[in-house]
């Protein structure tokens, strides 16, 4: 990568790095409150693991380094959130840049990613282990392009470093370097870079990276991934033949909704010129058509061998990502103009760029006119204060990860527990008052002591159930007099 070059992309990078920042700003705007993924984070940073379960332990293992030097809060979230995103598009960038010659289209490519709802919206609104992946996949194709079309040990290392962080991030990661494999095999110009001996540096450093973690799993295969199977063959009773077309299905589902917007914007900003450059080609879009083949007949197996029946959008990004690169590299196959594309592109651009935080931002504020709550409208920090005026507690067990997280991030000093997480379980003996507290569902919820939290007081601690009680406070956003409740108790609290 020339420095010429690296001007011609500047305005790019400028331009991500005011909206990543601008995202930062407006999440810590919208709420104090965390969701899913966000609280699963800080709640898991209390401590350091080779595994935590279901999913590989890359985001929390960055998560937790950024804790330890930067603290718990919203901004320590949302800041390594943004800077992966950005990376990742930076990486995009300097991808496509090896591959396309037309300014235009290299610019097409990476801000194209903008139009993939489930990247430019959700990695937004919740998912981190995604958005590892996302990051890992641009490390990975960055360093597998570049070493097949400029091969040095640095190229190859930074493959490596790709593969180690996306087995890291997703188990399903491990499709994508397979399907780059296969695809560069039949390719007798591309065959010498695969049988390279500089591959042994790409296998050696990723083994290296997930070395720690490999150890964990061979112990705890089953923690690992019955979550996952499980939401993947949800088929019922169904016949195998029904199971396959379900998750044929949800397979096309997935693929449509993941690449239909992009499509979509691409097909307007060409207009008729996409047309022929569906039917041109390259080297480089036949490399990436067989990876999407390859990669697409892997989960094709997943489904008629694996039972898989629900295949979600998310999971297509290891691969799927690749696709505004693809298109691009197609209407420059086809030796399309792209002055006046790139003319309409813009401002799809900018509507999303303005869109996107908007709508995340009004999804939570617009209840205080509708009345429709968002898991970022409860008040956790209102109601973890109301409580420590009743008393300090010195450890506190909540009723699932949600609510941990949440409650960690205003009392980061206190040990959290959850009852729905056994692989935290730190010596409570001499913690005193301990505090007990759960979510009550806003319609008809029971407001005495979950019994799963019972069971777990007598199992770990030998106590018998304490008295219930409840506190409520105002949600963030909150029409009227709406108010939130939680259920509490106390062990141990002083007269």
């Amino acid at each position: 990568m020339t420095e010429t070059n690296l001007r011609d992309m500047r305005w790019i990078f400028v331009l991500l790095a005011a909206y990543f920042t601008l995202q930062i700003g407006v999440r810590f705007a919208t709420s104090h409150s965390l969701d899913l993924d966000e609280a699963e984070q800080v709640f898991r940073s209390q401590w350091l693991a080779a595994g935590y379960g279901p999913q590989p332990p890359f985001y929390n293992w960055l998560q937790y380094g950024v804790f330890q030097f930067a603290g718990v809060s919203l901004v320590a979230l949302s800041v390594v959130k943004n800077l992966l995103l950005f990376i990742s598009y930076l990486l995009y960038g300097l991808t496509a840049r090896l591959v396309l010659r037309d300014k235009a289209l290299v610019a097409m490519a990476t801000l194209g990613l903008l139009t993939i709802p489930q990247m430019a919206f959700e990695m937004q609104r919740d998912l981190t282990h995604t958005v590892a992946v996302f990051f890992s996949a641009s490390i990975f194709f960055y360093g597998f392009i570049r070493s097949l079309k400029q091969p040095s040990l640095a190229s190859y290392l930074v493959a490596g470093v790709g593969i180690g962080f996306g087995l890291l991030a997703k188990y399903n990661f491990a499709i994508l370097p397979a399907a780059a494999l296969i695809a560069a095999l039949p390719d007798a110009r591309l065959r010498p870079r695969i049988f390279d001996r500089r591959l042994v540096v790409t296998i050696a450093v990723a083994l290296v990276i997930t070395l720690p973690h490999l150890f964990w799993l061979k112990d705890n295969l089953d923690f690992a991934t019955a979550r996952t199977l499980e939401k993947m063959t949800a088929s019922g009773h169904a016949s195998h033949l029904m199971q396959v077309a379900m998750g044929v299905g949800s397979l096309a589902l997935a693929v449509i909704s993941f690449a239909g917007l992009t499509v979509a914007v691409f097909a307007v900003v060409f207009g008729k010129g996409l047309r022929p450059a569906l039917a041109a080609g390259s080297d480089w879009t036949r490399l990436i058509e067989r990876m999407m083949l390859v990669f697409l007949a892997g989960i094709l197996l997943l489904i008629v061998f694996g039972g898989a029946a629900g295949i979600k959008d998310r999971w297509l990004v290891p691969m799927l990502f690749i696709l505004p690169l693809y298109f691009c590299l197609k209407v420059e196959a086809a030796g399309i103009e792209t002055g006046k594309a790139f003319r309409r592109f813009m401002p799809v651009v900018a509507v999303i760029m303005i869109g996107v935080p908007a709508v995340l931002y009004g999804s939570v504020a617009a209840a205080r006119f509708t009345g429709h709550y968002e898991r970022l409208n409860r008040p956790y920090a209102t109601m973890l204060e109301n409580l420590r005026k009743q008393a300090e507690p010195a450890a506190i067990l909540a009723g699932d990860s949600l609510l941990a997280g949440n409650l960690r991030q205003d009392i980061p000093g206190v040990p959290v527990l959850s009852v729905d997480y056994p692989g935290f379980h730190p010596d409570l003996a001499g913690r005193r008052p301990l505090l007990l507290v759960w979510l009550i569902p806003p319609k008809g919820g029971s407001e005495a002591l979950p019994p799963a939290m019972a069971q777990w007081l007598q199992a770990n601690l030998g106590i018998a159930a304490p008295e219930a009680a409840v506190v409520d406070a105002p949600y963030f956003y909150g029409r009227g007099d709406d108010r939130y409740r939680f259920g509490y108790a106390w062990v141990g609290q002083p007269d």
